[in-house]
Order: structure tokens, then sequence, then C-alpha cells
């Protein structure tokens, strides 16, 4: 898997960014949990609350999200931009074991 930040891709751009929101929505939530104001620091339910189907969907893509960036994109933008990173360059820590 590539360490780039943040791809080379709009789709990857995309799902890292969806990424980012779904991760720090849960982080809120859990701190809301335990400061005990469970609902009240969903971000996308405050926002989207009004609009459930819209929020559906915009977990539905946070999930998708993370499912592509498990299987990673092997695009020519992408591959060229892992190509060109350092951290993909060097090599992992237990390579040179034999």
């Amino acid at each position: 898997m590539c360490n780039c930040k943040w791809g080379g891709c709009v789709p990857s751009k995309v799902c890292t960014t969806l990424l980012v929101i779904g991760g720090l929505n849960w982080g809120l939530i859990g701190l809301g949990m335990i400061l005990g104001k469970m609902g009240s620091w969903n971000v996308v339910n405050m926002v989207l609350g009004s609009m459930p189907v819209i929020e559906a969907i915009v977990y539905l893509l946070v999930g998708v999200a993370a499912v592509m960036k498990v299987i990673g994109c092997r695009c020519g933008k992408c591959m060229s931009a892992c190509a060109s990173c350092t951290a993909c360059q060097s090599p992992s820590v237990g390579s040179n074991i034999q």
C-alpha cells in the first residue's frame, strides 16, 4: 500500500476526504459518549438530520471510501504519485531480514 498522503487521482482524494470526515465524526461521537452527551456530537446528523436519506448516503459513501482505500487505486495518476513518493521508494522495515 502507498503511504502517499492524498493520492493522485480525484476519486482517491475524495475517498481520503470522506475518510477524514468520517473519522472526525466518529471521534466526536466517542467524545460525546465519554462526556455523557451521546447523540449531540454527531456532526453529520447535526448537518443532515432533517434529511435522513442524504445522511444515510453520506454514511454509505464513507463506507465505500474505506473499502476503496483498503483495495487501493491502481490508476496511472496514483501510481506516478506513488513512484515519486520517497516513503514508497524506501525499503520497508522488515525487508532486510534474511
